[in-house]
């Protein structure tokens, strides 16, 4: 059975960057904290992008910066952009969601993956039948329910 497959955008990577102190940036945090072990521990396979790597070389703080770029190295897949990301994200701009999320968005589903996990309440609202989208935290929840093993 495949691995379960996840991408993560530039806003969760940056999570536990964010002011702790509110509950739900700590939560997200520690789930994000915890996928990322499942990732590095090969339990569930990251899906990394050409647009995670453009958002993460504009990252203004050094120490995010190279943190992130370090984890990237835990990558399975890379997209890089072609015909079809780019299709799919012109659909997606036409539904409403910004350029970059939806360039993000179309390399989660190009890539074939299984939950794009955003903490972007605008991205979280979206509904797309080729990929589920869910929060750090609802992301641990299925996980959980699941046994750690794709249903």
């Amino acid at each position: 059975m495949d691995k379960i497959k996840v991408y993560l955008d530039n806003c969760t990577y940056n999570r536990p960057f964010d002011d702790q102190k509110q509950l739900r940036i700590s939560l997200e945090t520690q789930a994000k904290l915890y996928i990322q072990s499942l990732i590095v521990n090969k339990e569930i396979d990251l899906i990394w992008s050409y647009i995670c790597e453009y958002e993460n070389y504009n990252n203004p703080f050094e120490n995010k910066k190279l943190s992130i770029a370090k984890f990237s190295e835990n990558a399975k897949y890379s997209m890089i952009e072609n015909r079809n990301i780019l299709l799919t994200a012109n659909k997606l701009m036409q539904s409403g969601i910004k350029p970059i999320d939806s360039l993000h968005l179309s390399c989660a589903i190009n890539g074939g993956v299984d939950y794009f996990i955003t903490t972007d309440d605008p991205l979280l609202r979206h509904k797309n039948e080729g990929i589920k989208i869910v929060d750090p935290i609802t992301f641990i929840r299925i996980w959980e329910n699941i046994g750690g093993e794709d249903d």
